[in-house]
């Protein structure tokens, strides 16, 4: 049944369940990052099955290229692509991986070796796939759409990892003095993440593109000329019009829109900033946590509570742009304050060579506030005055730069080996 979204004359009502989708929006945020950062924080795990091959840094070496290689093709082909199936394959994919790292454990009975190490290697690979496929699609998807869907879904990517810390920490307790305590953590942690991968799949399949206020703003992008939503449309029940029907006259000037080229040189400036956010917290996490900031009173804690401090920093700092006054808008205030963090990485050498645990968790914690925050206030500020296909295009766009930062911070972190033994 087709549902009828405009009023006598022809003017989109907008319609209710903000809140609703504000929810949805972070679950699915949540659900786009908590398999990888399963893998991530049970690291320790893997540092003891895998003692030689540095899993950590590995892992994440085998996961950026997929992502970056994945979000780059589909950036480049947005305009033809259904978006919805994009992140429908994106979920089902984190899911079905998710759920293979689970066998793979049970299978070879926590046991270590080559074979396993592959295995999950591949796996990881197959995470970068899936995310490739998910953050652009969904970023670019909800940039049409108002900028607390963008934040929402952005804080659930932190939540991601601040939940799974927080259930690291709890296992560790429950676990630490019984048998394989590691790993009946790290199976707890598997298992979460693959329900909330398969809670995914249902919510963006069927309950959110049949929320009012998404309808509203799917077809109101429909009419500004995107074709990346008319599965969505399809899919709540809605017929979508083009400027030729009656009912959506439109101005052919109103249907302009500019070139990926020209969204590039508006906005080359967020795009650098956000590359560069996520160069440097890449460089140092997780890898330099892990392998590079010694031994301390915390013991087989330490690596433990510095990734939970970076996590849960994270989480908070996407909420702080919703308080005005601290919602960085400048262009020129953003790259200053994203230039400043280049400072991190001496102030990280030198704490790690001649300083103390405390002094670790608070630099730990300024690098998981800064990044939180300035990437939520690049990326709700962005798509301003742009209409629905060009934001939808800028949001690709950026999400590539963003992976990119990230493959290019992995890559960096590396070079923390090459003075390892002065530490």
């Amino acid at each position: 049944m087709e549902t009828n979204y405009s009023d006598d004359s022809g003017t989109l009502r907008k319609q209710e369940g903000k809140n609703k989708a504000m929810v949805v929006c972070f679950i699915l945020g949540l659900g786009s990052l908590v398999s990888w950062n399963s893998m991530l924080t049970i690291g320790d795990y893997y540092y003891i099955l895998f003692p030689n091959y540095h899993p950590s840094r590995v892992l994440t070496l085998a996961y950026q290229p997929f992502a970056f290689g994945t979000t780059a093709i589909l950036t480049y082909y947005e305009a033809r692509i259904n978006t919805r199936m994009r992140n429908l394959a994106g979920y089902i994919l984190f899911f079905a991986s998710t759920f293979m790292v689970l066998v793979l454990d049970l299978a070879t009975s926590g046991k270590g070796g080559l074979g396993h190490y592959i295995g999950i290697c591949v796996l990881a690979a197959c995470f970068g796939l899936a995310d490739g496929q998910v953050q652009g699609g969904m970023v670019g998807d909800l940039s049409f759409m108002c900028p607390e869907f963008i934040q929402s879904f952005l804080a659930g990517l932190a939540a991601s990892g601040a939940l799974i810390s927080i259930l690291r920490m709890l296992t560790k307790v429950a676990f630490e003095k019984s048998h394989n305590g590691l790993r009946k953590g790290a199976i707890l942690f598997l298992a979460i993440s693959t329900f909330i991968e398969f809670l995914c799949i249902i919510l963006y399949a069927i309950y959110f593109p049949k929320l009012p206020i998404v309808k509203y703003y799917r077809a109101k992008a429909a009419l500004e000329g995107s074709k990346t939503v008319s599965a969505d449309l399809a899919a709540a029940g809605i017929q979508a019009k083009t400027n030729d029907q009656d009912e959506y006259e439109y101005d052919d000037k109103q249907q302009e829109h500019l070139s990926n080229k020209q969204l590039f040189l508006q906005n080359i400036d967020y795009a650098v900033d956000l590359f560069l956010i996520y160069v440097i917290t890449l460089s140092i996490f997780p890898g330099f946590l892990y392998e590079n900031t010694g031994i301390h009173q915390l013991g087989t804690w330490y690596p433990v509570v510095l990734i939970a401090m970076y996590n849960v920093t994270d989480f908070i700092a996407r909420y702080l742009p919703l308080v005005k006054w601290l919602k960085l808008e400048s262009r020129k205030g953003l790259l200053i304050a994203v230039l400043s963090r280049f400072l991190l990485i001496p102030a990280f050498y030198f704490t790690a060579k001649y300083g103390d645990q405390g002094w670790m968790i608070f630099l730990v914690s300024f690098l998981g506030l800064t990044n939180g925050h300035l990437t939520v206030c690049v990326l709700t500020v962005a798509p301003r005055g742009y209409k629905g296909p060009e934001q939808n295009a800028l949001g690709n766009f950026l999400v590539m730069f963003l992976i990119a930062g990230i493959f290019a911070g992995v890559v960096l972190d590396w070079l923390w080996i090459i003075g390892k033994e002065s530490f």
